[in-house]
């Protein structure tokens, strides 16, 4: 994910004192763009510098990048319009339409041709789990509670297709990030774990996570990737402008920050399936949020 053009300097979101009357109407002089607290804060903030400049250069404005503390305080933070540009992670995107209906995607990453990704479930290679029923009785690592790869896709199109539910059959543990949840499995803190495959590939790549110590042990349903969005208030010039300037972003050096080969136009309608995913966990997406 690469936020680079956004981050003038490493802000956290619950410092942010900024509200909609602070963003000077429609067409605000500075954006304010969040990403996702999927990894690491720092590694986040380090890969966001190349964006920044990018995203500056391309809307003739200030671009600021914003790394929230949670999924939920950045679901609050495009609610009550104290950032203008979110890069939301599917799931989390369908929980902030829920409470606030001037949110709208208009973009999606494109992996191999496809605007989808996997979740993956991974168990610690000397652990007691070496397929999936035998994660009964065993804690199972995942990320936030808001997290589509990292916590609805395993539990629902995983895990509860093979007659696992959690808290019956397998106690649910939240550990925060995707790299978190990789490295509770690595450790044996957890025998098994769900996040992105693509974050996982990317840990494994750099070397976070040595291959000998995990396995594969399954893979859920295709997810439709994450989408940027944006307040629907903004001015329609600057509104196309932020549509363009993502849909034409063609640098490998960029795009390979956002594990994805470009982006694609989107609708809110792409993450319905997300919303049925729900209801088969039985979330309250009003609760949640």
């Amino acid at each position: 994910m690469n936020r680079r053009s956004l981050l003038a300097a490493p802000l956290l979101l619950p410092a942010l004192a900024a509200t909609r009357a602070h963003a000077q109407g429609q067409n605000p002089s500075r954006l304010r763009m969040a990403l996702l607290p999927d990894e690491n804060a720092s590694t986040i903030i380090q890969n966001a510098q190349p964006l920044r400049a990018h995203l500056t250069q391309a809307l003739g404005r200030e671009v600021q990048v914003v790394v929230t503390t949670d999924y939920s305080s950045m679901i609050e933070a495009m609610r009550f319009g104290r950032i203008e540009i979110a890069y939301f992670g599917p799931f989390s995107y369908v929980l902030a339409k829920s409470r606030a209906e001037g949110i709208e995607p208009f973009a999606v990453g494109v992996e191999r041709g496809s605007p989808t990704y996997r979740s993956i479930i991974i168990a610690n290679a000397e652990g007691p789990v070496k397929k999936l029923e035998d994660v009964r009785g065993h804690p199972v690592a995942f990320g936030d509670q808001a997290s589509t790869s990292s916590h609805l896709a395993p539990r629902a199109t995983i895990l509860a297709r093979t007659g696992l539910v959690g808290e019956r059959d397998y106690r649910v543990v939240h550990v925060g990030t995707h790299d978190a949840v990789a490295r509770t499995v690595e450790s044996g803190r957890a025998p098994a774990g769900g996040l992105s495959e693509p974050i996982f590939q990317t840990l494994l790549t750099r070397g976070i996570i040595k291959r000998e110590r995990v396995v594969d042990i399954a893979f859920s349903d295709p997810i439709p990737n994450y989408p940027m969005t944006m307040q629907s208030n903004l001015a329609p010039e600057l509104k196309q402008a932020i549509r363009d300037a993502f849909l034409n972003l063609r640098d490998p050096a960029l795009l390979r920050n956002f594990r994805v080969e470009g982006f694609a136009p989107t609708t809110d309608a792409a993450y319905d399936v997300l919303r049925e995913t729900a209801r088969i966990l039985n979330l309250d997406l009003g609760r949640m949020s």
